[in-house]
């Protein structure tokens, strides 16, 4: 089916199920998948039509994902309707108010406030059982999109056997950190573009559907390392000490589990996905012809060298990053 032909199946689908002849759609956020959010108005209220094409991007993990969130309470859009053979979804309409442009020095604790609430509340109550596992064959896939789409594709890097050895050396570290945490729920993406303020029961969450059971940190990290935007570090650390003695009230982390150990355990799975992402943008890049992510690799790259610093065992990594980048712009191609 070409685009035109899917905007029009779209936009019949959903004036059939709204029962509007004279709806019209127009483009309310896109994200790093194939999926199209559309948003439309029926008696003056507001709809998200939510275009998910089932030969690339399934909408039933959209679907059970969210039931699940939900039933655990967190804020979620509600499925009005849902037609998974064409991958049309008419659902409510969170607004457009994501975390990443009200976030500042003022705002931010309460933001955050909000957003720690919702996450510990999936992490005691969303039901993980079914959900894929973040193992070492996934954690691993993860991390070597680095090499392949940063160091190789995008910067032209040859790495030597020598080379692989100190990545794999710090792979070996970070899995190893992520092995000794308890699992939880695991939205995979939980940072200020997935999180919606909202007038009741904000944040509202979005972009659940590759959700799995992971790493406690993991979703911390993503929201307190958030790619788009930078915090200091001390302050960031004050939020990570609460978080854990939340962790530890609510029994989902044993009171042996001191301050450095689970800021260890923090760092280095902040680093598992930090390496990820500078992988994952140079990819949206190249093979996906989304060129904007390409802006935000020096803000990633600065939280996997401060990082990589702070613990010897992943330093290493650190200085050939840097090595090989150089003082040259990470956002231009080393042939362009």
């Amino acid at each position: 089916m070409t685009a035109t032909e899917r905007s029009a199946a779209r936009l019949a689908w959903a004036r059939q199920v709204t029962g509007d002849a004279t709806l019209d759609l127009e483009p309310a956020s896109a994200d790093a998948s194939f999926r199209s959010y559309w948003r439309g108005y029926v008696d003056g209220q507001p709809v998200i039509v939510m275009d998910s094409p089932p030969d690339r991007e399934d909408p039933a993990p959209w679907i059970a994902i969210g039931r699940r969130l939900a039933e655990a309470g967190v804020h979620v859009p509600k499925v009005m309707v849902a037609d998974e053979a064409q991958g049309f979804l008419l659902i409510e309409d969170l607004g457009t108010r994501t975390y990443l442009p009200e976030l500042d020095d003022a705002t931010v604790d309460a933001l955050y406030g909000d957003a720690l609430d919702a996450l510990l509340r999936m992490q005691m109550h969303v039901d993980t059982n079914g959900l894929p596992s973040f193992n070492h064959e996934w954690q691993t896939m993860e991390l070597e999109i680095m090499p392949t789409w940063l160091l190789q594709k995008h910067l032209g890097v040859d790495v030597a056997c020598e080379e692989w050895d100190i990545i794999e050396g710090a792979f070996t570290a970070i899995m190893h950190a992520i092995d000794e945490q308890p699992r939880a729920f695991m939205h995979r993406d939980y940072h200020s573009r997935n999180l919606l303020v909202t007038t009741e029961r904000s944040p509202g969450v979005i972009d659940f559907q590759g959700a799995m059971s992971g790493p406690i940190t993991y979703d911390l990290a993503s929201l307190l390392r958030d790619a788009y935007i930078v915090w200091d570090n001390e302050r960031v650390e004050g939020w990570v000490e609460a978080y854990r003695l939340r962790l530890l009230d609510a029994r989902l982390l044993d009171e042996t589990i001191d301050t450095d150990r689970f800021r260890r355990w923090f760092d280095l799975t902040g680093l598992q996905r930090h390496i990820k992402i500078l992988g994952l943008f140079c990819r949206l890049h190249y093979r996906d012809g989304k060129t904007g992510y390409l802006a935000d690799l020096p803000r990633v790259l600065r939280y996997v060298v401060d990082t990589a610093r702070r613990h010897a065992d992943v330093a290493p990594l650190a200085d050939y990053l840097e090595a090989k980048i150089g003082d040259g712009d990470i956002r231009v191609a080393r042939d362009a």
